[in-house]
């Protein structure tokens, strides 16, 4: 799907406060705290399981299938710090920060208020071309007019970026460690010294216990692998949600900013625990802080809520999704493709 520019309707203001009356009235926004103490407990067995098994594998090449799990488990974290954030788990301020930097800061190794403040601006205004911080023009361009003049490294990534996405998602664990160091430095983070004492613990006691227990070549080994797919998985959980969707210009309601540049994933349970439940995108997008086991009931008001205004809901296989966002990202690299063949073309 090309991105296109998504237009308001006019005097569609209410549109939003009658569903969200629906919504309330099914009971959708209430918390789910079974559901959470379940959700934290399994992941918290898994992150003490793997650690358990690292310890047990010890020096051996054999400890590559514990960087595996351990990488599933990582990107399982983040996702329930992304509830967290979304004061999905508890009703508070206060609890919401010390358990969203547990599972952030000491868990992954991100920066819980660095993520909070990002994500928050990507809520506000979804594929904005200007506003929106996660198509903002950096490794991967989403936007033909970002592409243009790019030159050197940066413009072979750009003509090639489709072929290139599952490949750099491997450093998407990378980035988010040196976004949150940037952040940091730059004041962003509300609590900088909290924030950076629990990366120091984490990055401390992580390389530690990789390079004290492994040889010199399995420790690098298994940072790549571990870093490496808690990257991609956790990559591949976002990419499907906003990537080739129509892009706003800011004059649009609010539930048509949300619902026209998201996508949801079709599945069962298994896509709703793979995807942490942003697989009901859209719902996630009207209602942030939803909990996620209440979105795949709120999915059928929604979606023939929309059917009664006309709005367009958009829903895919996952498959579908990744191809959409792949197409898009080769028709953004096209001009750059265009001249580089002309420049070479004209090379005597």
């Amino acid at each position: 799907m090309t991105a296109t520019t998504v237009r308001p309707r006019a005097a569609a203001g209410s549109d939003f406060a009658a569903l969200n009356r629906q919504v309330s009235g099914a009971g959708l926004l209430e918390r789910q705290p079974r559901y959470y103490a379940l959700r934290m407990t399994v992941v918290g067995l898994m992150v003490a399981g793997g650690w358990a098994a690292f310890f047990l594998v010890g020096s051996s090449w054999w400890t590559l299938l514990v960087a595996v799990f351990l990488a599933v488990t990582f990107a399982q974290l983040g996702l329930v710090a992304h509830d967290i954030a979304h004061r999905q788990v508890f009703r508070t301020k206060r609890p919401s920060e010390i358990f969203g930097r547990i599972a952030a800061n000491l868990g992954v190794g991100m920066s819980y208020g660095w993520w909070m403040d990002k994500h928050t601006r990507h809520h506000n205004n979804p594929n904005h071309d200007d506003l929106d911080p996660d198509v903002q023009p950096e490794v991967l361009i989403w936007a033909t007019k970002s592409a243009l003049g790019r030159r050197g490294l940066a413009a072979f990534v750009t003509r090639h970026q489709a072929g290139l996405f599952f490949p750099l998602l491997t450093l998407l664990s990378t980035d988010l460690k040196v976004s949150s160091i940037k952040a940091l430095r730059a004041g962003v983070v509300k609590r900088p010294v909290l924030e950076a004492g629990l990366l120091v613990v984490h990055a401390v006691a992580y390389l530690s216990a990789v390079f004290l227990v492994l040889s010199p070549l399995q420790a690098v080994a298994f940072l790549v692998v571990h870093q490496g797919l808690f990257g991609l998985y956790l990559g591949m959980t976002f990419a499907p949600n906003h990537k080739g969707m129509p892009h706003p210009d800011g004059t649009e309601d609010y539930l048509r900013k949300q619902v026209l540049t998201s996508r949801n994933v079709r599945g069962g349970w298994f896509t709703d625990l793979a995807l942490g439940g942003l697989n009901y995108q859209i719902e996630h997008h009207l209602f942030p802080g939803m909990p996620t086991p209440n979105l795949r009931t709120a999915q059928k008001i929604v979606r023939e809520y929309c059917a009664e205004i006309g709005v367009a809901y958009e829903e895919t296989s996952l498959v579908e999704s990744y191809r959409q966002a792949l197409r898009h990202l080769h028709e953004v690299g096209a001009p750059l493709r265009v001249a580089h063949r002309g420049r070479a073309a004209a090379r005597p």
